[in-house]
């Protein structure tokens, strides 16, 4: 049985080095409880702990060269939950390792990371400020090995993001405005080349001072795999963008409103590329649509807990929007893990665990930007 209870908050701050050992401490027992899952899934696909520094030494000098400060955070979040750099490596490259794992011993891939996100302009809204969420579909037990992290810089805007124990960042928003969401995508260009892990993509999108900065790091850092993020700023703007590994295809709001599954939907890319993940999340093109349709019926009168409503929908449940758990052909426990809400010019997360059986939100604040929320006000 899974226990349902709020996400611990880790609040970090000072050098990367000190923000690390921090963090490591303070979500020392979830962390381990991280690694142990993914360590656990490579063993069942025949990989050792050998094999957990092999893969991660695929990742890790291109990484001392694109964010040498994410590494020294992470060496401290290893130091100070106690465990190996190889272990933290494992849980933020766990999507890259699976995979190259996968491939290694030609097992099919048919546990796809899922989510439906979702983003408002302020156009459509009651208050007139922007929101942003989603649901996140993954493994069940994460709802026991996932936190809050909330960061203050001194080298730049604060951030609080939701994110796997020893994760850098999953999703989230930063003091300048900046939110994030991601969602799983899969195409034929997948892992031909090694690129940057997503969690550091995501991580330095929520450092950017300045929403240009984001998309840059967003639509032009090479990938391994596909995947897809959704990028806001309190300001009033929204974009998405389908990344392949080594191109990214921008979709805008329509009737300001930006709904992602797990499926392309880019004439541009579709023109380019060849769909492969349909197959493993066909729910993707119905779940999409139902939040869309649930939202646009109240535009200009969208509230939060109208994204909440939206999300929590049950339609051709299990394979629903808001997925209760379901034990899947491999044997893993899949659901929704959590539903992230968060309005950026307020400064205010909200968060459920596995929102199927729990409708029980816990609300993670970070102070704003008073220039941030001038700008949003003068929209």
């Amino acid at each position: 049985m899974i226990a349902v209870m709020p996400f611990p908050l880790v609040d970090v701050s000072g050098t990367p080095s000190e923000r690390g050992k921090a963090y490591g401490e303070q979500a020392r027992g979830r962390i381990h409880a991280s690694v142990a899952l993914y360590a656990a899934q490579l063993d069942k696909f025949g990989f050792g702990e050998s094999d957990v520094e092999r893969f991660s030494g695929i990742f890790l000098p291109r990484l001392r060269q694109w964010a040498p400060d994410l590494v020294e955070e992470m060496e401290g979040i290893a130091a100070g939950a106690n465990v190996g750099l190889s272990s933290i490596l494992l849980v933020n490259a766990r999507t890259e390792i699976l995979q190259l794992a996968k491939r290694e011993k030609g097992i099919s891939d048919d546990e796809p990371d899922g989510c439906t996100g979702a983003v408002i302009l302020p156009e459509a809204t009651k208050a007139g400020r922007l929101i942003h969420g989603q649901n996140w579909d993954w493994r069940a037990e994460c709802a026991e090995t996932s936190i809050v992290l909330r960061v203050r810089r001194s080298d730049g805007p604060d951030l609080l993001t939701f994110t796997e124990a020893g994760g850098l960042a999953r999703s989230g928003f930063n003091s300048a405005g900046i939110g994030i969401t991601a969602n799983y995508l899969e195409s034929d260009r997948d892992y031909r080349e090694i690129g940057i892990p997503l969690p550091f993509i995501r991580r330095r999108a929520l450092e950017a001072r300045h929403f240009a900065h984001a998309i840059k790091v967003v639509a032009t850092t090479q990938k391994s795999g596909s995947n897809n993020m959704i990028l806001s700023t309190a300001e009033g703007f929204a974009v998405d963008f389908e990344c392949a590994p080594d191109e990214a295809f921008p979709i805008y709001p329509d009737n300001d409103l930006i709904v992602h599954a797990n499926h392309w939907q880019s004439p541009v890319a579709l023109s380019k590329l060849r769909e492969t993940g349909l197959s493993d999340v066909p729910d993707s093109l119905y779940r999409d649509y139902r939040v869309r349709r649930h939202l646009t019926a109240r535009h200009g009168d969208i509230t939060v807990d109208d994204l909440k409503q939206a999300l929590f929908d049950d339609f051709a449940a299990p394979l629903s929007v808001c997925r209760p758990a379901l034990r899947k052909e491999g044997g893993n426990l899949s659901a929704t893990v959590a539903m992230i809400i968060f309005e950026p010019a307020s400064g205010v997360m909200e968060i459920a665990p596995l929102p199927a059986e729990n409708r029980d939100f816990t609300r993670y604040a970070l102070t704003m930007d008073e220039t941030v929320l001038e700008k949003a006000k003068k929209r």
